[in-house]
């Protein structure tokens, strides 16, 4: 099996639409399968039956994985055994008729409208020699909505001042137009008067040393912000893209515009963010009411 999974990972390297990221969960969740199977002397992929998967999905539950951890999982698998079915290497695929657990979607944690304004005055209020490029960053991933895979990968030609939009490289290697607003295009501006710019000429982030933001800096730089004016749970950046999806729709915007903003592919995956206005209605209508 672990050769299999070896050809498999080589071949979705090699295809258009599969994200750095993507291709990592997958080496992870199959590398932990193979454990699995070989820990159960099961190794080799002729004689991995549906008792097998059912033993893994007990396995992965003993962990106590969230339900949607475990379903990713259980994709990566079933993806990898279609893989090996047209190749032939398996006469039948059984792993195609397991479903995946049911998961009761969680609303997104998003920052209160106020607090966002009050998060850049405490950027701009600290000495630190990258606070112009922290400011910017976190601008796009509200201003913008983006995904912080997708603010690391902005190039220079990608920002269009003159026509307010940026083109953005999404998931599957889709590009869009995100409209840039006026105060965004304020914070960019001030950023790129200190950007050094005898230095990579590519990147439209970068630090001061020329090297671009990757994302896990800006995970460290996002927490270390939020956790000094928040109590909220999730302090990583994907929160400012569920808070801008979430206030727009708040502001009356068009589910199917925010849609196109966000990059979704479907518009059920946008309507999640309806729900978490819904649930703010309802607050509001529970405190104010006098019927409530």
């Amino acid at each position: 099996m672990k050769d299999v999974i070896y050809s498999y990972l080589k071949e979705i390297e090699s295809t258009k639409g599969y994200s750095p990221l993507t291709i990592k969960a997958y080496t992870e969740d199959l590398e932990q399968f193979y454990s699995f199977c070989y820990s159960i002397d099961r190794a080799e992929i002729t004689i991995i039956n549906e008792r097998t998967i059912k033993q893994f999905l007990v396995y992965l539950n003993e962990k106590e994985l969230e339900k949607s951890s475990i379903s990713r999982k259980l994709s990566s698998v079933r993806r990898f055994f279609s893989y090996a079915f047209k190749k032939e290497l398996i006469s039948k695929n059984l792993i195609a008729y397991t479903k995946n657990p049911k998961i009761k979607r969680k609303l997104p944690e998003v920052i209160p409208e106020n607090l966002y304004s009050i998060l850049l005055k405490s950027i701009d209020s600290i000495e630190h020699r990258e606070k112009l490029l922290h400011a910017a960053v976190i601008e796009v991933l509200y201003g913008c909505s983006l995904r912080v895979s997708e603010a690391c990968n902005i190039l220079l030609k990608d920002v269009d001042f003159s026509s307010s939009i940026i083109r953005v490289l999404g998931k599957g290697n889709k590009t869009r137009i995100v409209p840039l607003g006026e105060e965004s295009k304020l914070i960019l501006k001030k950023y790129l008067q200190k950007r050094p710019s005898d230095k990579n000429q590519n990147y439209f982030f970068i630090k001061s040393d020329g090297s671009p933001v990757l994302s896990n800096y800006v995970y460290r730089f996002v927490h270390r912000y939020l956790s000094s004016i928040t109590d909220l749970k999730k302090k990583s950046p994907h929160i400012f893209r569920h808070s801008s999806a979430t206030h727009m729709l708040n502001h009356g915007a068009d589910l199917t515009a925010v849609k196109e903003i966000l990059g979704h592919s479907n518009l059920s995956t946008t309507q999640i963010y309806t729900q978490v206005s819904i649930e703010r209605l309802k607050s509001v209508y529970k405190q104010a009411h006098p019927k409530s």
